[in-house]
């Protein structure tokens, strides 16, 4: 029998908002990694460039305020809540309003479209830590299937990385390379999940629908120890290589990534952009799906389908719909050593 849900809870990263809070808000993301604090400051770094305002707030809260929108438009008129991991609100902060407003039971939609440990499981981790802290009325919460193949997924970001191609001039558009980024992870973190996986299939969708067999899955944003093996190629090497082949233009489509937060913002826009122009390659980078109104919309289909039990759930690709609940063995928790 489908569940009765009284709730829709937007689960996200978050971000600071001004410099004081940046160094407290890096502290909660690596807190127990044994992260060296030269590594903060180089990260501070990043945030002064933007007066040290995080993007993804706003953003987040302009994807809730859309949520709200479609909810109220199409149905299930749900309330929607925002919780954070790093910073305000807090998820215990907003189970505890959610329970005082009588919400008994919630879906959540985790900002992050790919299996892997800090995309799933650490969510999770972080829902069961918060419902502990506010005791016996905390809401229950299940999340809603991950949805990297999903066509509200896909189709945009199709859109999206069309209009980037179209930027390029018609006589040099066939020979712009396609390049797709995400964030870099450990290698051992990424082998207990389908992260790469899921990421390649996404890739070859969206490359695959804009007549572009050929493309190129690279990461980004690495911060661990240089002796720890991460996912590779980066997104500078790959550049080197594409300048050494003579490529002139390059569109990079950041598909990790829901909305342009400061991995987008720095990571791309700043460094692999300077980069790019030393090199001379004309980088064209994609916009991410942000609000686009059919991402909205699938966050809504999302939903009902849980509320209905639908037996049917959209999905392309080989892989088929994610299941609603992880295996008990994907995406460990298990670090590996610095």
């Amino acid at each position: 029998m489908p569940v009765r849900y009284d709730a829709l809870l937007l689960v996200s990263f978050g971000g600071p908002e001004r410099m004081d809070d940046v160094m407290p808000f890096l502290a909660n993301v690596v807190r127990g990694r044994n992260v060296p604090p030269e590594r903060l400051q180089q990260t501070a770094a990043h945030y002064a460039h933007f007066g040290g305002q995080s993007p993804l707030p706003a953003q987040t809260r302009a994807l809730v305020a859309a949520l709200e929108q479609e909810l109220q438009a199409h149905g299930p008129r749900l309330p929607v809540y925002l919780g954070n991991r790093n910073w305000h609100p807090f998820l215990a902060d907003t189970l505890r309003q959610m329970a005082a407003d009588g919400r008994t039971r919630a879906l959540a939609f985790f900002t992050s479209a790919y299996g892997s440990y800090s995309g799933c499981r650490q969510y999770l981790e972080n829902i069961a830590a918060a419902r502990a802290e506010v005791g016996a009325q905390a809401p229950e919460v299940d999340k809603l299937r991950a949805f990297y193949n999903h066509p509200g997924f896909v189709e945009p970001l199709v859109e999206l990385v069309g209009e980037a191609l179209g930027r390029i001039e018609a006589p040099r558009r066939d020979a712009a390379r396609l390049v797709f980024t995400a964030h870099s992870l450990p290698k051992a973190l990424a082998a207990a999940s389908a992260y790469e996986a899921e990421l390649r299939e996404t890739a070859g969708l969206v490359a695959g629908r804009l007549g572009r067999p050929e493309f190129a899955l690279v990461y980004q944003s690495r911060s661990g120890p240089p002796g720890q093996p991460w996912l590779e190629p980066d997104i500078v090497e790959h550049l080197r290589a594409l300048a050494s082949q003579g490529v002139k233009d390059v569109v990079v489509a950041p598909i990790g990534f829901l909305s342009d937060h400061m991995e987008v913002v720095y990571d791309l826009d700043t460094d692999a952009r300077a980069r790019a122009l030393e090199l001379g390659l004309n980088l064209v980078r994609a916009a991410t799906v942000g609000t686009h109104p059919r991402f909205v919309r699938m966050i809504r289909e999302l939903v009902v389908e849980r509320i209905e039990d639908a037996a049917l759930r959209p999905a392309l690709g080989v892989r088929g719909p994610a299941p609603d609940e992880c295996a008990p063995g994907c995406c460990l928790a298990a670090r590996p050593r610095p």
